[in-house]
């Protein structure tokens, strides 16, 4: 293997594992915002528009970050959106089940 597939490897092992981190994170901080602010009224719609405002305020954090959001197909996209979402989802009801509010 040349050098330069060793660095695109690396760059493209990098780049999963950034997007990755951050969409898991900002799922657990939005599961905190929401138990938060919603405390145990899960039954509530606002919790979705909180999870929606995470997903989008990290674009620009992993634009910051280094990666080039012009190559994210759908596919990545979807990918984001369901690890905020699912992270989100587990945390807060964790917290929920738990009774534990912020």
């Amino acid at each position: 293997m040349s050098t330069e597939q060793v660095a695109e490897r690396r760059s493209s092992h990098v780049r999963g594992i950034t997007v990755t981190a951050v969409a898991t994170l900002a799922g657990v901080a939005a599961a905190v915002v929401s138990s938060a602010y919603l405390g145990t009224a899960a039954k509530d719609q606002l919790g979705l528009v909180i999870v929606g405002a995470f997903v989008f305020a990290q674009l620009p954090i992993l634009h910051v970050l280094g990666i080039d959001l012009n190559d994210f197909s759908m596919k990545d996209h979807l990918y984001v959106l369901f690890m905020t979402f699912s992270l989100w989802f587990v945390t807060w009801t964790i917290l929920l089940t738990n009774s534990v509010t912020f």
